[in-house]
């Protein structure tokens, strides 16, 4: 609904035509709109994960924070991994020094196969010893490694940026690795419509709808906002039509809050007045008549060419700036 000062009607009185000063009232066709639930989603839902068992021994990120791709959430400690580090470490050292063993037989009986000593098979078996040595070697510090990464990825990270929506878990809880640690709701949201299945012809992607204010409950002077249907799915789910709409502004609107929401079921006739002839006056509608007379009227909701007047006027008066 629009709201009409006085200073803006005399600015519209001054600045508008003759012929547009006023309107004959006729029929014409317009939006049939009906008003519906919708309730705001997420377009994306998206979990963190704890990617080692543990026990949870910090958590940085609670329901309604907003945080950052990248953002540590929750810090899991496994601490037998340090000790699988420590008896790793222990087997490289010795492994170590079995290298350096087999690298000090090796050149011995090099120099002994020169003076024709050894065999070549005995030569032939130090070079494997000495082989196996290196690789068993190179492997344990890479089994190292493996654990010593494993010990970073206790930091569970938030996988995109949003907000906080649940964390089933507290400090001192122990989980499993891909155990649910936090749900996120991403930073874009859509509004989420149901519809009787009889609507399910109307619905296509691209049309308008018009948002109402924040609350179920209705309100003399509600501020509609436009949105835009993105998406209708081509099910039908317990008799109702699902489709999303992108509106701008939900970023401050709560996950799961509904409001209503306006959406075209068809076409009608209604009589329409340009907006800016109708005017209120302690909380009434009035439109002037070119006679003279104030009639009281009820509107209903903008559409194109003005705004419907449910009641108050017959097709054919002619209505005038106040």
């Amino acid at each position: 609904m629009i709201r009409m000062t006085a200073a803006a009607t005399l600015l519209l009185a001054g600045f508008l035509s003759p012929a547009a000063a006023q309107q004959t009232v006729t029929r014409q066709q317009v939006d049939d709109r009906k008003a519906v639930i919708a309730t705001v989603e997420p377009i994306r839902e998206l979990v963190a994960r704890a990617r080692i068992g543990g026990t949870i021994v910090a958590l940085s990120g609670r329901e309604g924070d907003q945080v950052a791709a990248g953002d540590r959430i929750a810090l899991v400690v496994d601490p037998k991994l340090a000790l699988q580090i420590q008896a790793l470490e222990s087997r490289i050292q010795a492994q170590s020094a079995a290298r350096e063993q087999a690298q000090i037989d090796l050149n011995r009986i090099e120099q002994l196969r020169t003076s024709g000593t050894v065999s070549q098979a005995q030569l032939d078996q130090a070079r494997t010893r000495l082989n196996m040595a290196e690789r068993t070697y190179l492997a344990l510090r890479s089994d190292r490694e493996v654990v010593e990464q494993q010990s970073t990825e206790g930091a569970v990270l938030a996988p995109a940026s949003g907000r906080v929506l649940k964390v089933p878990v507290s400090v001192g809880s122990v989980v499993l690795p891909g155990e649910t640690i936090a749900t996120l709701a991403t930073d874009n949201y859509i509004l989420r419509l149901q519809l009787p299945e009889r609507h399910a012809r109307f619905m296509k992607a691209g049309d308008e709808i018009l948002v109402g204010s924040r609350g179920l409950q209705q309100q003399d002077q509600e501020t509609l906002r436009p949105g835009r249907v993105r998406l209708v799915y081509p099910q039908i789910d317990q008799g109702r039509v699902i489709a999303d709409a992108e509106v701008d502004g939900l970023g401050d609107f709560f996950v799961g809050e509904r409001t209503r929401v306006y959406v075209t079921t068809g076409k009608r006739d209604a009589l329409v007045v340009p907006a800016e002839l109708v005017y209120r006056r302690y909380g009434v509608s009035y439109v002037k008549l070119k006679k003279g007379t104030e009639v009281v009227v009820q509107p209903g909701l903008p559409v194109d060419g003005g705004i419907e007047i449910l009641s108050g006027l017959n097709e054919g008066d002619v209505v005038v700036l106040p």
